[in-house]
């Protein structure tokens, strides 16, 4: 992941440090990787100086090791006051804890295990969003044609999804409380998706059906 972010930010035209304990592992970047490398451990404060953390924009903690990670990504936003900073946690659990604390996260397994059950389950398929934990998707659900000229603020309060936009004739929307769902529409909402299926049911089934 370190190199795949370096690579990408570096093609992209930023300016890009990088800090890894293992020399070795600088050999991998591609020749022409313009930025600088680091050899030494990702929350040390000399280290972080030399990368030029003092001037940076955002911090990416990618290593291999949950508590390196939350440490140096809490030196870089703590000590220097980096404005993004985002660490790597492969323990779920504890990086729902460390994003209650304020620190942005991603949870490799969560994530993994979210792309590979987007790929054996259909109904999995077509989230156009989803958060870092895997606990909020946007994703369009089909409706009964029987919703048609009902407010879609019912639809909301019924199926107890969030209507975040409407895609009609080809032009995203916002809904207001006035805003009745019409032939065509693509109807995209928020929601947990642990209960996709139970959302997708309501939308299916239509209104008279409440």
């Amino acid at each position: 992941m370190g190199l795949a972010l370096a690579h990408t930010l570096d093609e992209a035209g930023h300016s890009v440090s990088i800090v890894d304990q293992d020399a070795s592992s600088f050999t991998k970047l591609h020749p022409g990787f313009a930025g600088s490398t680091i050899t030494g451990i990702g929350f040390d404060r000399d280290r972080l100086i030399s990368a030029g953390i003092e001037r940076a924009d955002a911090f990416a903690a990618v290593s291999s090791g949950d508590n390196s990670n939350i440490l140096a990504a809490r030196v870089a936003r703590e000590t220097f006051g980096v404005p993004n900073v985002v660490a790597r946690i492969y323990d779920p659990r504890r990086a729902e804890v460390y994003q209650r604390l304020g620190i942005p996260t991603v949870a490799s397994v969560a994530w993994q295990t979210d792309q590979i059950l987007r790929r054996i389950l259909p109904e999995s398929a077509g989230d156009e969003w989803r958060d870092s934990s895997g606990r909020v998707a946007l994703t369009p659900l089909a409706f009964d044609e029987s919703w048609i000229g009902h407010r879609t603020s019912r639809l909301e309060r019924e199926s107890g999804t969030r209507i975040a936009f409407i895609t009609r004739f080809g032009e995203g929307m916002i809904p207001d409380v006035d805003t009745v769902v019409q032939a065509d529409d693509v109807i995209h909402v928020i929601l947990d998706p642990r209960r996709r299926v139970e959302f997708a049911e309501i939308f299916a089934r239509g209104p008279e059906a409440h």
